[in-house]
């Protein structure tokens, strides 16, 4: 997922949470639910942050032989422009993005 394309916000922005709970009814609910999108999308990010700069690894460097590599600044400086994960996953639930459901809700509706 490119997530320089996500419409969220680079900075801290104050939310009604209220607002925000409507869909669950419970404010705690809707931050365990943001929360979990959020790790998930964290570990995406690193996933990716690794896979890419293990290119410039080698295997045989010594501390004298480490030298700085422009790619590899610039793909870190990429990387960390991005909206934090938790700004994405807020937007993504504020645009009802995220599909989320409740077992234990679920089983009372079924008895």
């Amino acid at each position: 997922m490119d997530y320089k394309k996500t419409n969220a916000p680079l900075n801290t922005v104050t939310r009604d949470m209220i607002e925000l709970s409507q869909d669950t009814g419970n404010i705690y609910e809707t931050v365990c639910i943001i929360a979990k999108r959020a790790n998930q999308i964290s570990g995406e990010m690193k996933h990716d942050l690794e896979k890419k700069l293990q290119e410039f690894a080698s295997l045989n460097d010594s501390l004298e032989e480490i030298s700085e590599n422009r790619e590899q600044i610039e793909i870190s400086r990429y990387y960390e422009k991005l909206p934090k994960p938790t700004l994405i996953a807020t937007q993504e639930y504020a645009e009802h993005k995220i599909h989320f459901r409740n077992p234990s809700k679920e089983k009372l509706n079924m008895d």
